[in-house]
C-alpha cells in the first residue's frame, strides 16, 4: 500500500483535457505515477480511482482506490482504505460506475447509427 500521496492538479493555464495525475510513494520508497480516472461517491464519502501509468500494474490494468477529501484550502488528501467491508463497497461502486459508462457509450453509439 502507498504511504504518501502527492496530488498534481493541472496548472490553471493548462487545458482541462490534460490528465490529472497523482504520484504515490509506496511502502518501499519507490514512486508510482497514476492517472486520475474518476472521483466518485460510495456510501457517504468520496473516493478516487487511480490507474498506474507505467510498470506491471499499468499493463495489468490494476486500479487503486483511496478515500478522497479536500482540506479547507482545497488541497486533496488521499487515505488508504483499511476496512475490508468498506473496500468491498467502494470496489462495487466503482464497478457499477464502469458498467454505467460502458452502457452510456453503447447507447451513444447506437444513437449515432
Amino acid at each position: 500500500m502507498a504511504e504518501n500521496k502527492n496530488y498534481s492538479a493541472p496548472e490553471e493555464n493548462e487545458e482541462m483535457e490534460t490528465e490529472m495525475t497523482v504520484t504515490l510513494t509506496l511502502d518501499d520508497g519507490s514512486e508510482l505515477e497514476c492517472v486520475v480516472l474518476t472521483i466518485f461517491e460510495a456510501g457517504e464519502r468520496e473516493y478516487i480511482a487511480l490507474l498506474p501509468m507505467e510498470g506491471e500494474e499499468a499493463e495489468e490494468g490494476e486500479v487503486y482506490l483511496y478515500r478522497y477529501s479536500e482540506d479547507a484550502d482545497g488541497q486533496p488528501n488521499l487515505e488508504n482504505i483499511e476496512d475490508d467491508d468498506e473496500y468491498e463497497i467502494v470496489a462495487d461502486a466503482f464497478d457499477e460506475l464502469l458498467d454505467e459508462q460502458e452502457y452510456d457509450e453503447i447507447v451513444g453509439e447506437d444513437e449515432l447509427e
